[in-house]
């Protein structure tokens, strides 16, 4: 790859865990030719190299210069400056735990340089990617608007009927309703053989498209950023995700006969966005993830969380897995006090609990606080003993004391909104912009960092609470058009500049967990999880319901991220509190619910469902999922989700809400196993039925005919 003549030519970056063929085409560009993983050789791979290859690996556009195609001008791929990147130099750099490729490339009419950032971390099968333009210009400005972070082509076999062969999987994931999975044909989303690259007239462009995307601030507010594209026998999968916590495009197209991915941020189409680059002015796209497996959806999803777990920032959280309680959900509800909480302390401590989180609620005097929070001070009529003496009563009783948040808003009714200069806050021609009776701070203000630095400090060292759950309850959809080429821009930006802010208090207090929450888990990305520890998968709150949700969350988030609600009632009968103590079990419990008002019956099977989850969290926070009877339908009668441990012993937690009242379940990791042990965790006193099939390699399970949930433990 060392020159830059027009002969193609092909460059091999071996890793440990990829064999990656770049080529450079005849007209000089980059394009990724192979993404093999190590363990599968070339010649058993059922698309070994992408015959059709020749995109550009960078999808960049620039305001008045056009696409290659009408076809492509809706779409992230075909613009005249991606055709004429021209291949400059490349580096290879080795750590410990990563490889880094570095690409540079030049457009020679506009003078922009492109840098693709590639990196494979070690015995990972996945491809990290973003890029960066930079305008060496010393007179001259020219503008983006788009510039995507990862583009390939020829991900299918390429055969006659190469669109017969494959699957796509996307996942929505609406507020009550998070992280559930549906199955597409190739042909059902309009991506076809149409015989048009049969035809000998130049149509040789994209003809089809199927874009997923988000437009503002709940970065997973309708889809998780996320796709997988799988073989149908199982033989190959691709699974990618976008990682940003703002506005988001991808896009699976029809390219030569088989399928392309584009990858990338907010565009000028989709999102109101665009950036000026002045002289020597760079500017990177959103960070992208593409994984493949030699396997199916499942060994997939495995793939993807242990990139997730190199990529996240190290914590003693998910190391430890402490179990956490929150006064909220279906609880107090956003209003505590004094009395309240100090009814609830002893049987939290008693439950197993090792941190106690007020939620909202403690600022205000009364329940009308929604368009006043900001000051973020505690209410001495809702604590006339004063919040600090009961957070020091927290801490006496052995929990560390947490509180709820919203960092990035203000109310209107609050001070701090006339306190803060005018550009603090989102703007719209001129006037703030105002959802849901609040304001939306912009984070790239220094103003807005040295008061909320100041908020977090009075908290942490003042109150001495050590437990933060960030939340964010209003969705700003184009960002704001104060101090930025585009509203698109500043919107990003912004996102960047909060999650700086969030590492800088991780950086100042190593101890401090903060938690994601965004109306449940309407930010439930890896530009979010990345830096915070712990992920709120939803504000559901019938456990029947959640289930679904439960068994699905390892799809977005590790098991030793995902917060999942578990909240028990006194008026709910055995089998309905013990389904909601099942649903966090193999995640992270987070414990609610009037445990107070509990009989002592009651209150027996929530502590047995935490001794037993202290029993075995930290063999979850190494383990994969598996799912015996696939990925979770939100009707669906029965549900099951297992965490296979680095022993080879699977937890097993199954619910049945309808149907038959037995069921196999099928478990590949045992498969061939003459002899396996099943034994009921929880509840374990009641009814449940276990064997295994040898000759179907299958947990065979029978249980009573109620609504239920039973955790088992697999061994051989």
């Amino acid at each position: 790859m060392g020159s830059t003549s027009q002969t193609p030519y092909t460059f091999q970056w071996e890793t440990d865990a990829l064999d990656i063929t770049l080529v450079k085409n005849k007209d000089g560009v980059i394009c990724l030719r192979s993404l093999l993983p190590k363990s599968v050789k070339a010649e058993s791979s059922p698309s070994p190299f992408f015959e059709h290859s020749d995109l550009p690996l960078t999808s960049i556009r620039l305001v008045g210069q056009g696409n290659t195609s009408d076809k492509t001008a809706k779409s992230l791929v075909g613009s005249y400056v991606s055709a004429r990147l021209q291949y400059q130099k490349h580096e290879i750099r080795s750590a410990a735990d990563a490889e880094t490729l570095t690409i540079s490339s030049i457009d020679e009419v506009t003078g922009l340089v492109v840098t693709n950032n590639l990196v494979v971390y070690k015995g990972v099968p996945v491809l990290r990617a973003s890029a960066t333009v930079m305008n060496p210009s010393e007179n001259t400005s020219r503008t983006i608007s788009q510039l995507s972070s990862l583009t390939i082509g020829g991900l299918t076999t390429s055969t006659t009927d190469w669109y017969k062969n494959y699957k796509l999987l996307t996942a929505t994931n609406s507020w009550f309703r998070e992280a559930q999975w549906r199955e597409h044909s190739l042909p059902d989303i309009g991506i076809d053989e149409d015989g048009i690259y049969a035809l000998q007239d130049g149509h040789s462009g994209s003809q089809a498209t199927f874009s997923i995307l988000n437009r503002g601030s709940f970065s997973t507010g309708s889809h998780l950023p996320l796709g997988l594209l799988a073989r149908k026998d199982n033989q190959d999968t691709w699974v990618w995700q976008v990682e940003h916590n703002g506005s988001w495009r991808w896009e699976v197209g029809d390219f030569k006969d088989s399928i392309y991915l584009a990858l990338g941020g907010p565009t000028s189409a989709d999102h109101s966005f665009k950036k000026l680059l002045r002289p020597g002015e760079s500017f990177t796209s959103v960070t992208t993830a593409l994984g493949r497996v030699h396997g199916d959806v499942e060994a997939a999803f495995s793939t993807l969380t242990e990139y997730r777990r190199k990529i996240r920032r190290p914590h003693e959280d998910n190391e430890k897995l402490p179990v956490i309680f929150n006064d909220y959900m279906n609880c107090l509800m956003g209003d505590p006090d004094e009395d309240k909480i100090k009814a609830l302390l002893d049987p939290v401590v008693q439950s197993g609990a090792e941190y106690f989180v007020i939620d909202a609620g403690w600022y205000a005097d009364d329940g009308n606080w929604w368009d006043a929070v900001g000051l973020w001070e505690p209410s001495k009529k809702r604590f006339p003993s004063g919040f600090k003496e009961l957070l020091n009563l927290i801490r006496a009783k052995g929990l560390i004391p947490g509180l709820w948040v919203e960092p990035e808003v203000v109310g209107v009714r609050s001070v701090v909104g006339r306190r803060l200069p005018e550009k603090a806050f989102f703007q719209d021609g001129g006037q703030r912009v105002v959802e849901r009776g609040r304001f939306q701070l912009d984070y790239r203000h220094p103003e807005v960092i040295r008061w909320m630095d100041s908020v977090i400090e009075r908290l942490v060292v003042e109150y001495g609470a050590g437990y933060f759950k960030f939340d964010y309850n209003i969705e700003v959809i184009q960002g704001t058009d104060a101090n930025t080429t585009s509203p698109g821009l500043a919107h990003l930006e912004h996102q960047r500049a909060y999650l700086s802010w969030v590492k800088s208090l991780l950086d100042r207090y190593p101890g401090l967990v903060i938690e994601n929450c965004s109306s449940g888990a309407q930010r439930m990305d890896y530009a979010q999880l990345s830096v915070h520890s712990l992920q709120s998968t939803s504000d559901q709150q019938d456990p029947i319901l959640y289930a679904a949700i439960a068994a699905a969350s390892p799809t977005a988030v590790t098991p030793e991220q995902s917060a999942i609600w578990t909240y028990p009632q006194p008026e709910w009968d055995d089998e309905v509190n013990a389904v909601t103590m099942l649903n966090s079990l193999l995640g992270r419990v987070y414990l609610s619910g009037r445990l107070d008002n509990l009989s002592p019956h009651q209150f027996e099977l929530i502590t047995e469902g935490i001794k037993v989850y202290k029993d075995i969290r930290l063999n979850l926070k190494h383990s994969i999922a598996t799912w015996p009877l696939g990925l979770p339908r939100w009707h669906d009668d029965w549900i099951s989700v297992g965490m296979v441990a680095r022993s080879g012993d699977v937890y097993l937690a199954v619910w049945r809400r309808g149907g038959a009242t037995e069921i196999d379940l099928p478990l590949p990791v045992f498969r061939g196993s003459q002899s396996v042990k099943s034994k009921l965790l929880y509840p374990s006193k009641f009814e449940a039925e276990s064997r295994w099939d040898l000759e179907k390699g299958a947990l065979r399970v029978k249980v009573p005919d109620k609504v239920l949930g039973r955790l088992f433990h697999l061994t051989r």
